[in-house]
Formats: structure tokens, sequence, C-alpha cells
């Protein structure tokens, strides 16, 4: 399994919020045709920070939960004090996307959003597992992802390009798929699973000062990995400040794919 590319940062944890208020707005329907209901089983994988387990949890309540899997220990200690202080049923636990150590045909929602395109290589392995913890008889795998080629930071300084070059080659050597969110359906379909919904769409949205996106948080792997040093960090950092400052109109745009497989 490839290494993580991004860091968890304050403004890290803002995206994944903004990113999860925007995904509850136009998914909220889907999310429940899905299966996530009071009452349900729901296991979100690759939680990250816990953003997405908190809401779905609220939606299970009372009588349901959401076991949220991270391999991560830093972004399952932040998932598990939002938990805590929102109130709702979450049980944090670590694994990976390809062995969650969970219960298979337990849950009625299995959700993994942006997983993917960090693990190249792994994909199908991970939805065929993903597709083993759905309940048979219509428990559903949720799987969110990108396309890299559709998505940008308009009005963004000429450095963005440079980094967004750097991390797109890091992704390259470590054989990620960027745009595998175009593919969704094909995952689930080789998982066994039978393909309910597949769709996509566009985020837009102002990023605030100090939130620069995926790009950014990668900066420390690409210094590890020879695609970046420290003088390309430090003038990166002044052209965005320079960018924030001027008070143009950036705007991030993030295209997104969404599929869901029901198991049989």
């Amino acid at each position: 399994m490839a290494d993580y590319a991004l860091t968890l940062s304050d403004s890290e944890i803002e995206r994944y919020r903004l990113m999860a208020d925007a995904a509850q707005r136009r998914e909220r329907d889907l999310w429940v045709a899905a299966g996530a209901v009071p009452g349900a089983r729901i296991a979100d994988v690759g939680c990250g920070p816990g953003a997405i387990a908190v809401r779905l949890a609220g939606m299970a309540a009372p009588d349901g939960a959401v076991w949220a899997v991270d391999r991560d220990g830093d972004a399952l200690a932040v998932a598990a004090a939002l938990a805590a202080r929102t109130g709702v049923p979450v049980h944090t636990a670590g694994g990976s996307a390809d062995a969650t150590g969970l219960a298979e045909g337990t849950f009625d929602l299995v959700m993994l959003r942006h997983v993917l395109a960090h693990n190249g290589g792994r994909e199908q392995a991970i939805v065929d597992h993903l597709g083993t913890l759905a309940r048979p008889g219509g428990g559903a795998v949720y799987l969110v992802d990108i396309d890299a080629n559709s998505s940008g930071l308009r009005d963004a300084p000429p450095e963005f390009d440079e980094m967004d070059d750097r991390y797109r080659e890091l992704h390259r050597r470590r054989g990620d798929d960027l745009t595998v969110g175009t593919r969704l359906d094909e995952l689930l379909t080789a998982a066994g699973l039978e393909v309910v919904a597949f769709e996509g769409h566009i985020d837009v949205f102002a990023p605030p000062p100090g939130m620069r996106g995926p790009v950014w948080a990668a900066r420390d792997t690409l210094v590890a990995e020879g695609l970046a040093t420290p003088d390309d960090i430090t003038r990166w950092d002044d052209a965005f400040l320079r960018a924030e400052q001027s008070g143009s109109g950036r705007r991030f745009f993030a295209a997104n794919f969404i599929a869901v497989g029901r198991r049989p």
C-alpha cells in the first residue's frame, strides 16, 4: 500500500470539513438511498479526521453507528475527538483500506472517499475487500474519487502550476491513477456488485487564507522524494501569500465521481 502524500494540518482539517459540508449538501439523498438511515451499520473506510463519519453517524442515530477506519493514527485521534464533541456514535479503529479488520457481511453501507487515487495498483483489491463487508442481500458500497484532469485552482499564482506538475509526477512514480473516479463503476462490477448509481459533479468554492489544497499538503513528501527543495517550498509559500493578500477571485474546482454498488 502506498504511503499517504498529504500532511494533516489545521488547514487540511478545515479543508476536510468544507469538503464534508459540500458532500452532505450534494449527496445526502444518495447517502439515504444507499443505506444511511436510522439504525444502520455504516463503515467509513479511510475516514481521515472524521468529517464525513460524524455526519453519517448522525443519520444512523440513535440505534445505528459508524465504524471509522484509517491507518493514520493522527487522523483517527482527530476523528475520535470530533465524534466525542459531536456526541454521535462513531467507533474508530486502525486498518488499511484492503484489510480493515471489520466483520464481513455486516454493514448496510460501506463508504470510501478519496482513497483509491492514492493507492495505485491496489484499487481492485480495495473494492473487492469493501464488497465483502457489505451485508448480502442489499448492503451497499459507496465510492467517491477524483478526476484531477478536470480539477484546478483559478487565479492561482504561476508557481501553483509548477507545484501541480511535481505533485502529478509524485503520483505517476507511485503508479497512482488521479483519474480513477471515471472508472469507479468498473471497479464495483469487477467486485461482483450491482452498480445502482454512477454520477459526477464539480465542487466550486473559495479557499480561505491558508487553504491551498492537496498539492500544498503534499509538500513535505515532495521534498522527501526529491521532487522539490526547501527553497522551492519557501518560494511557493511566498507566492501563495501574495495571492491571498491580493484579494483575487481564487476558486477551487474539484471534479468528483460517485458510484454505488449493491451486494446481491
